[in-house]
């Protein structure tokens, strides 16, 4: 997949840390606007790590995401980094970033992933363990509805072409880049329905795929009945993949 950073990178160079939504939400990073609508270009999410182990999959990337990823390309530019190493440093330092991570890890270690990947916890994938990890969205670029981050509700995302194009489309293509047997996790309900809409029509090439995770936003009120609802079948799910794969 070629690198859109370079097309962005004359308006990067008037921006300074710390950035606000006056410096990003506007025309010079806007991908295409439809009604209510708007989807605007962040870095974090085009390089993939093609050796990935697990892949989290999230429904898109929010603000907190969208300026910790731009902040962190600004020091690459700085530093005057390559193009490449700039995108990755970027995806770390924003994937899942923030109060989320705290909820998502927790829950995967009660999965048991890190025991079947053989880590010390699922916070080290972010950290020392971080090639074994791909985070994503599977609307890989920030939504916006009337300036608030999309939630992947309203409107559904089957109600929109913008936005099932990216999911249905974009994001099959990346699975494909990702090398086979990986782990991948949809977060939350949205997230789900599009991959089980994939592997009717698609088939993603040799993945698993672990269904019932729930989405690990502090907003989401559901998370923990959903995830103890699930928690058993989850488990057996990533121990059944561990002794396929290692």
């Amino acid at each position: 997949m070629k690198s859109q950073l370079n097309s962005y990178l004359y308006a990067l160079h008037s921006l300074s840390i710390p950035l606000g939504k006056e410096d990003l939400l506007t025309r010079n990073f806007l991908i295409e606007k439809t009604g209510d609508i708007e989807m605007y270009y962040a870095p974090h999410n085009e390089y993939i790590n093609k050796e990935a182990k697990v892949v989290l999959a999230g429904i898109t990337p929010g603000w907190t995401q969208m300026k910790a990823a731009y902040e962190e390309v600004l020091r690459g530019v700085e530093k005057k980094h390559s193009n490449d190493q700039i995108l990755c440093d970027a995806k770390q330092a924003a994937g899942f970033s923030g109060t989320i991570r705290k909820n998502l890890t927790d829950m995967l270690d009660q999965c048991g992933l890190p025991e079947t990947l053989g880590i010390e916890s699922s916070l080290s994938l972010f950290q020392q363990y971080r090639p074994l990890l791909h985070t994503t969205s599977i609307i890989k670029y920030p939504v916006f509805i009337s300036g608030k981050n999309y939630t992947g509700h309203h409107p559904a995302i089957d109600h929109s072409p913008l936005l099932s194009r990216y999911a249905y489309q974009e994001f099959a293509k990346e699975l494909e880049h990702i090398g086979s047997k990986a782990l991948v996790i949809p977060l939350g309900k949205t997230a789900e329905k599009v991959c089980r809409i994939l592997l009717e029509t698609e088939n993603p090439p040799g993945h698993y795929f672990l269904f019932g995770f729930p989405h690990p936003s502090g907003a989401n009120g559901h998370r923990l009945k959903q995830f103890h609802q699930n928690k058993e079948e989850m488990e057996n799910i990533i121990k059944d993949w561990g002794s396929r794969v290692f």
